[in-house]
């Protein structure tokens, strides 16, 4: 099978090629002109340019049809926020004979922003920290900190700020209120939490973070993985992982799932306090799907099985245990903190399998059958040791090829919009 990829520069649209390439489907992904993770691997055939999405997304949408037409794909498959515009097109892309895995857009549209997810778990009841919503900027002053500030729209960590005191809050404010964050109404008067524009302002919680990842056909859960986060990488994301069983947490998705009547990926952050485990993050897509694989189960595999209607076969949970390690991402967190010495000894630990390398598999870059696959971390490796700072270069130019920006968003709401009142 030929599966289009809707995304070839971030860590999950790398970790699906290489599970689908071994899995014996043909691969091949779209991304910007430049330089990405899928282009340097053999279990991508061939990435093909299209605009960036927080540019261009319908732009992006007619690029990724047209290729897809061309190569005789069999599937487009949603692997980083493309989903947006997606769920939006699902009828387009259906009609063009292609499967795909996408929610309906009423029901992304309750997540996809912080503040809406923030309301939709609030009425369905589910664990969450407190938290309210700020919608000009003497509300987000008057907060009480310690608070995480987020804004509606922000990829891989963007936009969420840790303000400690209310001087931080007094300047947070001042910044949103330039960058124009409060006061936008929503055109079309949704009633999916879409509304006066605003940030989340979010009460700390204490506990490990746990990173939840789900595949529903039609409401019905039919995969589940739960992950902690052992150590954090470059710009929040997760460089060691260890695969762990939370049934309570498989509960609180489930729920969340049903609600939403999902089909297709879901994931989740969530923090494992006193009380169980609190959601703190959705993301309407699959993230990073390798530990759940070394754990036993196949997220990319439902996805596509939910994909291709008639298929879908619930699968059981993994065991608890799966050690998994991006040493690409560890590299680049050790540069953040600025130091040589923390990037040479990363390099050393990860090539002698100590520390936390012990027992863990390598889940972005493994080089087996892959002689190309470790060339990212060997060139970020070198990058950094001569200069630390670089790591900015690395995380910044992938964001930017798949991140979904509060103008496209608009646009993409404002397209569904037009379409609901044309009905």
């Amino acid at each position: 099978m030929l599966v289009l990829l809707s995304d070839g520069a971030g860590l999950t649209a790398r970790q699906c090629a290489t599970v689908l390439a071994r899995a014996g489907h043909q691969v091949e992904a779209l991304s910007p002109a430049g330089l990405c993770l899928c282009r340097v691997t053999r279990h991508v055939r061939r990435v093909h340019d299209v605009p960036a999405l927080g540019r261009d997304p319908f732009g992006w949408l007619e690029a990724a049809l047209d290729v897809a037409g061309r190569r005789g794909a069999d599937l487009l498959l949603p692997v980083q926020e493309q989903v947006t515009v997606m769920s939006l097109a699902r009828d387009r892309i259906e009609a063009a004979g292609l499967g795909t895995a996408v929610p309906a857009f009423a029901a992304l549209a309750r997540v996809q922003d912080k503040v809406s997810a923030y309301r939709t778990l609030a009425r369905a009841g589910l664990p969450q920290p407190a938290a309210v919503v700020a919608a000009t900027a003497a509300e987000l002053e008057d907060a009480t900190p310690p608070a995480f500030v987020k804004t509606p729209i922000g990829t891989a960590s963007a936009g969420v700020r840790r303000a400690g005191s209310r001087a931080e809050l007094r300047q947070l404010a001042a910044d949103y209120e330039r960058q124009g964050v409060f006061g936008q109404e929503d055109v079309f008067g949704h009633e999916s939490g879409f509304g006066q524009e605003g940030v989340l302002v979010q009460q700390p919680v204490s506990g490990p973070l746990a990173m939840v990842q789900a595949v529903f056909a039609h409401g019905e859960l039919v995969a589940f993985h739960a992950c902690e986060r052992v150590r954090e990488g470059a710009a929040g994301g997760a460089s060691h992982k260890l695969g762990l069983h939370l049934p309570r947490a498989r509960e609180r998705m489930a729920a969340l799932g049903t609600t939403l009547d999902w089909h297709g990926a879901l994931s989740a952050d969530m923090i494992i306090g006193p009380d169980g485990p609190q959601f703190i993050d959705v993301n309407p897509r699959l993230v990073e799907p390798v530990n759940a694989l070394a754990a036993g189960v196949d997220l990319v595999r439902a996805l596509m099985e939910v994909a291709t209607p008639g298929t879908s076969r619930p699968q059981p949970d993994g065991q608890a245990g799966a050690r998994t390690h991006q040493l690409l991402l560890a590299v680049l967190g050790a540069a953040q903190r600025g130091s040589r010495r923390e990037v040479a000894r990363e390099l050393r630990d990860a090539a002698l399998g100590r520390g936390s390398y012990r027992g863990s598999r390598e889940e972005l870059t493994p080089g087996r059958r892959d002689p190309l696959g470790p060339l990212p971390v060997a060139v970020t490796a070198l990058a950094t040791l001569i200069r630390p700072g670089a790591w900015r270069h690395f995380t910044g130019g992938s964001t930017g090829a798949y991140s979904l920006t509060p103008a496209a968003w608009r646009q993409i709401r404002q397209a569904d919009g037009l379409v609901s009142r044309c009905r």
